[in-house]
């Protein structure tokens, strides 16, 4: 769809008016709804409408009334009431071929989110929907379906993204994305952040935190998702196309593990009701208690598959930073009996890379995967909280897929707050073993890495699969062919300027790689 009519979609549908104001364009499957026993609300549209989850037949679409989104009790200005809303899909961004609708319920229970999962839809085509409740109109959506299993593809523009905390900038990265109009956006983990920043200077901090106090409640997890869910420039993201998503630690708290100590339990149970309630997931995703499966796959025709991983909930606990010495955590961190995926998840990815029904593989995940040798010494070991930290864990993933002959593996991640492209290999100390995939990771939205340094002479000679690390912020837009794969890496100049037009947003590198020649040549 061109730039002119997916503007007028995002700033034409964005604002919610009154029953009255609407009473000439109200289409008359919403006249017909009556909400006698719910009290009046003031407009719940604030957090805007999302989609995701894209099969050839459907795709969920979401929405979460909260007519003041930042109260603290969670609730978001929500009385105590069961609401209908309303829901319809059409072919055009003007409601005259609507293709679904029905009614759902906004209970109190599930913060008064939606989730819709119409199914029969066409493949491989373009929809929009929007909701209607207590006389309002939610923002218009635009999203689409997934091109039918085996369906010739020529080509796919996504975007992903991590780690956008609110205090530390404006998220112009999704100002960057609107304007590439992608097909998908993928988000690889902390979406909202549990604790405030740690940043001292103020003028660091263009925003603030409506509580400042860490986040550990159920009520307290929602409010901090709906803080962020305020900002316009996330919420055109969402509407512009369906987003898959997955977490990392900070949706719950930081570094969390598979351990069940009962305080992070409480924890994950409240994080985990409060990530379902604000994303755009499937109902088998629902969490029960501290669980939630996140993991799955999403096809995108003869071209394209994503196998979307969970590297926080089944993990085992990481062990003491060694900081590059060897001793007792480098034994544990090579200890074949460690996981990151879990056992079942590991089997899971495994049994799925024994087909190839695309051509390329996308490992949608949240840690870095390929390691970062700072000493060149093989004896020594660092970055627990990585792929590193489970090195057999690793090693039985990369492994699998050389053993299965997965053409184009390409590993996507985010969590370290910089731009880093790098070609993988068994066994990164011996230089010349062959590469047999890539790893993309995109910057932060917003989350800051000022103190970090640009890799030294010396270290990238320890380190010659790295090709590439950047300091800002960002995203990184990947537009993947047949034939070839192309990464951009987006910066942004300053996230803390508000003013657009001050801030330079284009892509700091570019990277190709060919379709069964792995590893990164840069354009």
């Amino acid at each position: 769809m061109g730039q002119v009519n997916r503007r007028a979609v995002l700033l034409g549908g964005a604002a919610a008016v009154s029953a009255a104001a609407l009473s000439s364009t109200v289409p008359s499957w919403a006249n017909a709804r009556t909400l006698a026993a719910a009290p009046a609300i003031r407009d719940p549209f604030q957090l805007g409408v999302a989609s995701g989850d894209p099969l050839p037949d459907s795709v969920v679409l979401w929405t979460r009334l909260a007519p003041a989104p930042l109260n603290p009790d969670g609730f978001g200005g929500m009385p105590d009431a069961a609401y209908t809303v309303d829901w319809e899909i059409a072919n055009d961004q003007a409601f005259s071929s609507v293709v679904q609708k029905g009614t759902a319920t906004a209970a109190r229970a599930s913060g008064h989110s939606v989730h819709i999962e119409p199914a029969g839809l066409e493949a491989g085509r373009e929809y929009f929907y929007r909701f209607k409740t207590g006389g309002y109109i939610s923002p218009v959506g635009r999203t689409r379906t997934a091109p039918a299993a085996g369906a010739a593809v020529d080509q796919l523009k996504y975007c992903f993204s991590s780690c956008q905390h609110w205090e530390e900038g404006w998220y112009h990265s999704y100002k960057g994305m609107l304007a590439d109009d992608p097909d998908l956006v993928l988000f690889l983990g902390d979406y909202m952040y549990e604790k405030k920043s740690g940043r001292a200077a103020a003028e660091r901090n263009p925003r603030k935190l409506a509580f400042t106090d860490d986040v550990t409640s159920l009520a307290q997890y929602r409010a901090r998702h709906a803080q962020h869910k305020t900002d316009a420039d996330l919420q055109n993201a969402h509407a512009m196309a369906p987003w898959i998503v997955v977490f990392d630690d900070h949706e719950v708290m930081n570094n969390w593990n598979g351990t069940t100590a009962p305080a992070t339990a409480a924890r994950k149970t409240a994080g985990f009701q409060a990530f379902y309630e604000n994303m755009p997931i499937r109902s088998t995703a629902k969490p029960s208690g501290a669980s939630i499966r996140l993991y799955r796959q999403f096809g995108w025709g003869n071209l394209a598959r994503f196998h979307m991983l969970d590297t926080r909930q089944y993990r085992n606990a990481q062990v003491p930073d060694p900081s590059g010495s060897a001793g007792p955590s480098c034994t544990d961190m090579r200890s074949t009996s460690r996981s990151i995926l879990g056992t079942a998840q590991e089997a899971w990815l495994l049994k799925a890379l024994e087909t190839k029904p695309a051509k390329w593989d996308f490992l949608g995940q949240q840690v870095f995967f390929a390691t970062r040798d700072g000493d060149g010494n093989k004896a020594t070991c660092e970055s627990p909280d990585s792929w590193q930290g489970y090195e057999a864990s690793r090693d039985r993933i990369a492994k699998g897929i050389v053993d299965r002959k997965v053409p184009n593996p390409i590993v996507l991640t985010g969590d370290v707050h910089r731009h880093w492209a790098a070609d993988l290999r068994r066994d990164y100390f011996n230089h010349s073993d062959p590469v047999f995939g890539s790893e993309l990771v995109t910057t932060s939205v917003t989350s800051n890495s000022d103190t970090a340094t640009d890799p030294s002479s010396a270290w990238l000679s320890n380190n010659p699969h790295i090709k590439y690390c950047r300091g800002k912020r960002g995203y990184v837009r990947v537009t993947a062919s047949q034939t070839q794969m192309r990464a951009d890496f987006m910066t942004v100049s300053d996230t803390s300027e508000y003013d657009f037009s001050k801030v330079t947003l284009a892509a700091d590198r570019s990277y190709v790689v060919e379709a069964g020649k792995p590893g990164l040549q840069k354009v």
